[in-house]
């Protein structure tokens, strides 16, 4: 048996309202993936089984990390919160933030109303998302050597709600938590995957590069 590293893709297009304008790297996302990728070389990490989303953003953060020929799984793929904030909104007035700020306040709000059901026609609920991940992991496994797994923030809350029974308020804290190109590390202990490592970024580590360690 071996673990599972999880990696958040690199920093996308901040400036985006929507899911298809979001979804590629700036360039300090692709610097950040490179960094990362080089840590990883030079710290001789050993990764025989890669896999990524689907998105561009985690081909793109896959590919300027030098990782090849990924297998790619759309169950790996991030949530549209771009499309559920819009639902929420037009069906309860909670307006869409412009700011971090009011973020880190409509996040948490927007997923507790989901897991609730309060929000209709979602891409997909809440159940869905839990499952499609929980099968992800599941078949990704810790047999044949240490896996690597580029993603996005929200599936990894909810790897890490599913590893600590964790309610949604600390799900969302967990989300807005995670930086880009972090990586976290889930281990077998007894029965289940266990998290032994969280957000660690040692490639953004140094004072040079620490106005790289960035969250949106």
């Amino acid at each position: 048996m071996s673990h599972i590293t999880l990696v958040r893709h690199g920093q996308a297009n901040t400036e985006a309202r929507d899911e298809e304008n979001y979804d590629r790297l700036s360039d300090l996302g692709h610097q950040q993936s490179r960094w990362l990728g080089a840590h990883l070389q030079e710290t001789r990490a050993h990764h025989p089984r890669i896999y990524c989303g689907t998105l561009t953003r985690h081909v793109e953060t896959a590919t300027s990390m030098g990782l090849e020929n990924p297998v790619q799984d759309p169950r790996l793929n991030e949530i549209q919160y771009f499309t559920l904030a819009k639902l929420y909104e037009e069906q309860h007035g909670i307006t869409i933030p412009q700011d971090r700020e009011g973020f880190v306040r409509h996040l948490p709000m927007t997923f507790e109303a989901w897991a609730r059901g309060e929000i209709a026609n979602p891409p997909e609920t809440f159940a869905q998302f839990e499952s499609r991940v929980s099968e992800a992991l599941r078949e990704i496994g810790t047999e044949g050597g240490p896996a690597i797994v580029v993603t996005s923030g929200a599936l990894i809350s909810m790897v890490v709600r599913q590893a600590l029974g964790l309610d949604i308020p600390a799900m969302a804290r967990v989300a807005l938590a995670i930086m880009n190109t972090s990586m976290h590390r889930l281990y077998p202990i007894g029965d289940h995957l266990s998290p032994v490592l969280f957000n660690a970024v040692p490639h953004l580590e140094a004072p040079e590069r620490q106005f790289a360690q960035t969250h949106l």
